[in-house]
């Protein structure tokens, strides 16, 4: 179905026009062209639009009634409505210049009641999907089905008691899963929303993990069958809107990955709001990630400091941003993954622009991180002080501690007379040293 876009008429294209630009719908840094250490920015980014917050969400929240008056979005969610917001969907992407977009099943198809409906609705929606890629050059950069939403799923998905909500879950799985592949995607994502548990006392702990870990296994030998090339990805979260999450951090879910063989097969989608939720820094889950070797994409937001929940606010902290893409650079770049935007606008922020105001500054704000992070890489005073404070390791003595047996080892100590004393980490200079290059 092919309906003609209209909301977003009245606003041109995004174009880059430089540091100096006073034109707030411009970009002043994410120049997509511009080589930085050897590739192209947009290379370096791939950056994606969520149709779930950007294009569905109708600014409900559990306070009050919606508050975005965006036209699809009145009255039931039928196939024209779909085919709209699709529609609508793609000529927001396409003026906002990006070359990625991502989605769950229910977001970009018509309601279904039942399991025909769902399959006939989806298929309708990726029918259309592939024809608007065509038109606009945007692309899939990962897929995934919603497992969460829909009451069925009150207790999980993969990890529910019922076996008739696992096998329904599965089918959507292997139907969104189908999807990404025809439609070119470059990943697959699990966000497990409702896999974990409320309270201990109706939860069987271990039948839930082996069901999940099941689940996950049937997921990547579906991939192997149809001959997706694409990677598979967990994305962690710690709680909301469970209790105790299954995969509550990188580390959590790498355990998990390594307790059900799966270690090679899947790696992270890390949020930045989920990384705060549980306890960590952003930058922090980027380097677990990169040192337990599954780094996979990341969506881009933040959380407010002064909340317990996921806020989903678009990212504005420069300093933030450069020590994450310091850990994008030190992992070696994106290979499938990229940065989607998995934030939305506030309640009160209702017009069409808002959805480009909140998209463009974010844009803005990591591609001076990324300018930042690189010329920090460039100056190489970050990685020298770093590396001095190993450097130990690479003498006589660090050689025989890292090979030699406990023995060995205790001997070393009482045969040298080794009286090791502490030297400095030179925190402060080293957040002085970001901060140069973050002014």
């Amino acid at each position: 179905m092919s309906v003609q876009p209209t909301y977003f008429a009245d606003i041109a294209p995004i174009a880059f026009k430089g540091p100096d630009s006073t034109d707030e719908l411009s970009y002043r840094f994410y120049d997509k062209d511009r080589v930085v250490m050897g590739k192209r920015m947009e290379d370096h980014l791939r950056f994606a639009v969520c149709f779930w917050h950007t294009f569905s969400w109708n600014g409900l929240d559990i306070f009050g009634a919606p508050t975005f008056g965006r036209p699809w979005l009145a009255g039931a969610m039928d196939s024209k409505a779909a085919a709209w917001k699709r529609a609508e969907g793609f000529d927001f992407i396409k003026k906002l210049g990006v070359p990625f977009y991502c989605f769950h099943d229910v977001d970009v198809m018509a309601m279904a009641s039942n399991a025909a409906e769902h399959t006939q609705y989806l298929a309708e929606a990726v029918d259309d999907l592939e024809r608007l890629q065509g038109e606009t050059g945007v692309k899939l950069l990962w897929g995934t089905a919603n497992l969460f939403s829909h009451p069925r799923f009150a207790a999980g998905g993969a990890t529910n008691p019922n076996p008739e909500v696992f096998a329904f879950g599965a089918m959507q799985v292997r139907q969104a899963l189908d999807a990404t592949k025809r439609l070119g995607g470059s990943n697959y994502v699990l966000w497990g929303g409702r896999e974990g548990y409320e309270t201990i006392l109706n939860t069987n702990l271990k039948k839930e993990l082996d069901q999940l870990g099941r689940f996950l296994n049937l997921v990547v030998e579906h991939k192997h069958k149809i001959g997706f090339n694409g990677t598979i990805l967990i994305e962690p979260k710690p709680h909301e809107p469970t209790k105790h999450q299954y995969d509550f951090d990188t580390a959590t879910v790498y355990g998990f990955l390594k307790a059900y063989g799966l270690e090679n097969e899947v790696k992270v989608n890390i949020e930045a709001n989920h990384a705060t939720l549980a306890g960590h820094t952003f930058e922090h889950e980027l380097a677990m990630a990169n040192a337990l070797g599954i780094f996979g994409s990341i969506d881009a937001n933040r959380g407010d400091h002064q909340n317990g929940w996921d806020t989903d606010q678009f990212p504005n902290s420069v300093e933030e941003m450069t020590l994450a893409m310091l850990e994008v650079f030190r992992a070696g770049g994106f290979k499938d993954g990229g940065f989607n935007f998995d934030s939305k606008v506030r309640r009160q922020s209702i017009d069409a622009a808002d959805l480009f105001y909140g998209h463009v500054g974010a844009i803005d704000v990591i591609a001076k991180g990324l300018l930042n992070a690189a010329a920090l890489i460039e100056d190489g005073r970050l990685d020298a002080l770093k590396k001095e404070r190993y450097a130990g390791w690479d003498s006589a003595i660090g050689q025989t501690v890292a090979k030699g047996s406990l023995a060995d080892i205790a001997d070393l100590v009482v045969e040298k007379d080794l009286n090791p004393k502490p030297s400095s980490g030179r925190q402060e200079r080293l957040e002085n040293l970001i901060n140069r290059f973050c002014s």
